[in-house]
This record gives C-alpha cells, sequence and structure tokens, in this order.
C-alpha cells in the first residue's frame, strides 16, 4: 500500500508558501502522497496548482486531486442548466489535476454534498448522475486523470450511501476513467459488514480513505481497521491509503463537516501517529 494525506485538515487551498513546511513535515513521516483540494475551478489558479505540483515532486510526494459538488452545481438538479455548470466545474477540476500532475480526483463528485430533496434518490436523478460522470469521464481521459465517485453517509448525501449503490452507479457509467473509493468513516455509519461492502465493490474499488468515525486520529476510534485491512487484502487492493480527518480551525470547513470540539491534539500529532498505527495494522494483518 502507499499512505497519503489529505490536506483538508489544513485548508481547502494549500497552494500557498506557508504549506510548504507542512509538506515537509509529511515527507518525514513516511507519507508518499499528498490529497490536495480543488475547490476553486476559476482559470487563474491553473499556474498555482502546477507550481504545487513541481515543489511537491521535488520532495517526492505523489499527489492526488479531491473535491465535490454542491447544489449550485448538482449534477442531479432538474434544471439542465445547473447540471451543465457541474460538469463543467468537474472538467475544470480535471484540468487542474493534470496541471498538478495529480492522476486522480475523488469526492463527491457525482451527486451534492449536503443537499437534499426530502426523500430518496429516483431513477431520474440516478441516470443524471450517471451521464455527467460519463460526460465528466470522457474529458478525465483527454487528461489521464481517473475520477473516483466517493459515497457519503445519509446526513451528508442521498443519491448514494453505501458500497453496494456506488458501484452500481460506477457500473452504470462503464467508463476506465470513472471508478469508486471506500471511506471508513462513512462506512461506518452505513455498512453492517466492512469485508461484505468491500467484496461487494472490488471490481471498480482503486482508492481507499482512512477515516477514524469521530474524524480525528485513525486507531483513537471505533472503526473496524483489523477487519477492515484484512478485507482489503483478501481482494487483493494494494493502492492508496489516505488518511481523512477534519478539525475545527477553519470555521467554514468545521461548519461543513460538523466538528464542534478537538478531536486531536494536533495536526502533526495526527498525522505522525496516524501514519504510524496504520502501517502497523496494514503489516499485521493477515489477509
Amino acid at each position: 500500500m502507499k499512505l497519503g494525506m489529505n490536506m483538508l485538515l489544513w485548508s481547502t487551498d494549500v497552494t500557498g508558501p506557508e504549506y510548504l513546511p507542512v509538506f515537509e513535515m509529511l515527507v518525514d513521516a513516511g507519507y508518499e502522497g499528498v490529497e490536495i483540494p480543488i475547490f476553486d475551478t476559476s482559470p487563474g489558479v491553473v499556474d498555482a496548482y502546477e507550481r504545487l505540483g513541481e515543489k511537491l515532486q521535488a520532495l517526492g510526494l505523489e499527489r492526488l486531486g479531491v473535491g465535490a459538488r454542491g447544489g449550485d452545481d448538482s449534477p442531479i438538479s432538474p434544471d439542465p442548466a445547473v447540471r451543465e455548470r457541474g460538469l463543467q466545474a468537474t472538467n475544470a477540476a480535471l484540468d487542474i489535476c493534470a496541471a498538478l500532475g495529480a492522476k486522480t480526483i475523488c469526492g463527491p463528485l457525482g451527486a451534492p454534498l449536503g443537499t437534499f430533496s426530502g426523500t430518496g434518490p429516483t431513477d431520474e436523478e440516478k441516470q443524471w448522475s450517471a451521464e455527467s460522470l460519463r460526460a465528466a469521464a470522457e474529458h478525465a481521459a483527454t487528461r489521464d486523470v481517473t475520477i473516483v465517485v466517493e459515497y457519503l453517509n445519509r446526513f451528508e448525501m442521498y443519491l448514494i450511501n453505501c458500497a453496494a449503490d456506488a458501484a452500481a452507479l460506477v457500473r452504470e457509467v462503464d467508463h476506465p476513467n470513472c471508478k469508486l473509493m471506500y471511506d471508513t468513516f462513512h462506512a461506518h455509519i452505513e455498512e453492517k459488514d466492512p469485508v461484505a461492502a468491500l467484496r461487494e465493490c472490488q471490481d471498480v474499488l482503486v482508492h481507499f480513505h482512512a477515516s477514524e468515525n469521530d474524524r480525528g486520529t485513525p486507531g483513537s476510534g471505533q472503526v473496524a481497521w483489523d477487519e477492515t485491512f484484512a478485507g482489503l487484502k483478501e481482494i487483493g487492493y494494494d493502492g492508496w491509503i489516505v488518511i481523512e480527518a477534519f478539525g475545527g480551525s477553519l470555521p467554514d470547513l468545521a461548519a461543513a463537516t460538523k466538528i464542534w470540539r478537538p478531536m486531536f491534539e494536533s495536526e502533526e500529532q495526527l498525522a505522525r501517529d496516524g501514519a504510524a498505527f496504520l502501517r502497523d495494522r496494514w503489516s499485521s494483518v493477515a489477509a
């Protein structure tokens, strides 16, 4: 496996020079890659991401992207103009990935984060999502990037909440540049059996988020790490394991992730302890 860190622990924009010491610390802690937030997709930001990619390459850190769609650019809106806006935003994020040197972009890209209809997903919404992802995957192929769809728990999204439903959506898209990821935070809420869930999506699974049940340091909470890692090894997964955690230092992000109290001592403590824990459990667990 390869160990990565999601940079949303620090900011939604890590292109500035003030984050260089953070990246250097992550290298020292043994990380091989970083997941870079791509939320501002305006044309003027591309150069900043290209420069960041060059700096990270010099540090020996591989780059991955993470993004999200919201209510104003929802791929499942009944308004075709809103759906088109979502597709264009995802395509712009793919262009940024190419400049950054990222081969994947993950996140809730097939449905909006934090937007609800009051009912469950309709067949039409599933169709709109698949159509948007398929069109984006066509663009992703021209950028040598893979879209990695993330399912979220029922309190954050309503279109896809479990591995089975997310895998069905990705299979419907049926494009080599659209795959699936698994996140232990969402799975802890939604899946009855992590091993069974991983088996269900193994044909389309290419990415993994290690996220504790309270969004804090991996190993400090309730996630069934040994069972989950055994399930990953059973299906032959040996790709990225990326820590995703959230704190309260950024008010907007804390509000979005509902972090109201401290979940860890410091970002560096979480990064170092989380890396040590995950490497230890991965090496200790048999398939």
